[in-house]
């Protein structure tokens, strides 16, 4: 289902939901930290889903452990190099990696800055050592609230040059957009992009205030846009796209199943739209099961599913020649090949 001609990108990954069960244990074996397992296989469904969590918060108590070995800014660096060379391994030609600083601070009272800049540095060497393209988008975490947001946000502009865009994520329907619009007012004066999770626990006003209040050029999920025929035209014509996460929001019940996901309703009216693993770690997939399994199961054509790789070459946060230049690759590679 994946067209080899063209670059496999992943524009919606969480790294500090993707951390390996190898690396927890070993992290935890190191600092003498609780974990209900030492072993991959009995560790796995603490960690990972099995059966759909009662909705995005649920989903993220899977995150406890992931959280709970990031004893030191040490770790998050190992956690950050790691998300680029699994990317690598799975095949990926270029990925965005999001993480919120708090959220990964938050467990041992890690300082939030310090956490930023091993992230940062765990990501650039990763990238120099694969040879794979990674940009990374800094997540202010609602859950928090907006006071908190802005010691993450703080943290967050002082590498501000080493990120390509700000995200809103976390507790959507208890902390809504509205109470980050100075946030990201501030986003934007840095001249950072605006991607923001919208319409998973919330609806279509989420996704309208994330765009015309807080400057959203990409959404993650907006599975709720459905709902609107206004808002589905408006982003169709406008060019706002959508970072859909078909394992995640069956996972989360935001979707009831595969066959339920509005992402093939969305292409079919022209809305730029794209395939991710969102937190991989813990829904236990990786973007070729997005391609080859789910998307199939979401009712996507194969016409469609190629449209989707080719959405996302168009929807990354990158420079025109280095888009042309991912292309460029990926057909001389099949060349060779061939």
């Amino acid at each position: 289902m994946i067209n080899p001609k063209l670059p496999l990108i992943d524009l919606h990954r969480h790294l500090d939901g993707n951390v390996r069960l190898e690396t927890i244990i070993d992290l935890a074996k190191q600092h003498n930290i609780n974990i209900p397992a030492l072993d991959v296989e009995t560790l796995r469904p603490h960690v990972q889903i099995k059966d759909p969590a009662e909705g995005v918060m649920e989903f993220i108590a899977k995150f406890r452990w992931m959280t709970e070995i990031l004893t030191d800014v040490d770790a998050c660096y190992r956690v950050a190099y790691e998300n680029v060379e699994d990317a690598f391994n799975e095949g990926l030609d270029y990925v965005e990696l999001r993480f919120s600083p708090k959220f990964m601070a938050d467990t041992h009272k890690l300082d939030i800055e310090g956490v930023v800049e091993a992230v940062i540095n765990g990501v650039r060497m990763g990238s120099r050592d694969f040879g794979i393209y990674v940009n990374v988008i800094g997540i202010i975490s609602r859950t928090y609230g907006a006071e908190a947001a802005w010691d993450e946000l703080n943290a967050l502009l002082c590498y501000a040059d080493s990120l390509v865009a700000i995200d809103l994520a976390g507790d959507e329907a208890n902390q809504p957009g509205g109470l980050f619009v100075e946030h990201f007012r501030r986003v934007r004066d840095k001249g950072l992009l605006v991607t923001v999770h919208a319409g998973e626990s919330d609806g279509p006003n989420s996704i309208w205030q994330a765009i015309d209040e807080l400057g959203a050029i990409r959404i993650g999920h907006a599975v709720k846009a459905i709902e609107s025929p206004d808002l589905m035209d408006y982003m169709q014509i406008h060019g706002i796209s959508i970072e859909s996460n078909l394992t995640s929001n069956v996972q989360t019940k935001t979707v009831r199943d595969y066959a339920s996901h509005p992402i093939a309703m969305f292409l079919e009216k022209g809305i730029m739209t794209n395939l991710n693993t969102d937190d991989p770690g813990i829904s236990g997939i990786n973007l070729r099961y997005e391609y080859e399994i789910a998307a199939p199961l979401a009712g996507l054509s194969a016409e469609m599913i190629e449209q989707t790789q080719r959405n996302a070459l168009e929807m990354a946060f990158l420079g025109n020649d280095v888009k042309q230049h991912l292309k460029q690759v990926a057909e001389q590679q099949v060349s060779s090949v061939e």
